[in-house]
């Protein structure tokens, strides 16, 4: 649903929509850059940058939450409360042999 709803707005926007004059693609400005970091071309490249990192590190630390559930069968939050209550035992290196 979200990657209908953005492609939606997106295409709306690019296609002449209230926040459609600028064609970059890629652009993080006009109406939703209300603190305009983005006047500045150098700034621009620089955020776009860390947006892309940003955007990578999530992508990891999902793949992390996954993984951890596939190998545990519980959740994040029953996971760490686990690993709280016994630090010494409920660890990575417990469920490392399971596979």
């Amino acid at each position: 649903a979200q990657v209908v709803l953005m492609g939606a707005s997106e295409a709306y926007r690019f296609n002449g929509g209230p926040l459609g004059t600028d064609k970059d693609i890629l652009y993080p400005g006009g109406a939703l850059d209300p603190l305009g970091f983005a006047k500045d071309a150098n700034k621009v490249a620089e955020l776009k940058v860390k947006e892309v990192k940003n955007g990578r590190l999530a992508m990891m630390a999902m793949l992390g939450y996954y993984v951890q559930a596939i190998a545990t069968g519980k959740g994040p939050l029953e996971n760490l409360t686990g690993h709280i209550a016994d630090p010494t035992h409920v660890n990575g290196f417990a469920f490392a042999t399971e596979f």
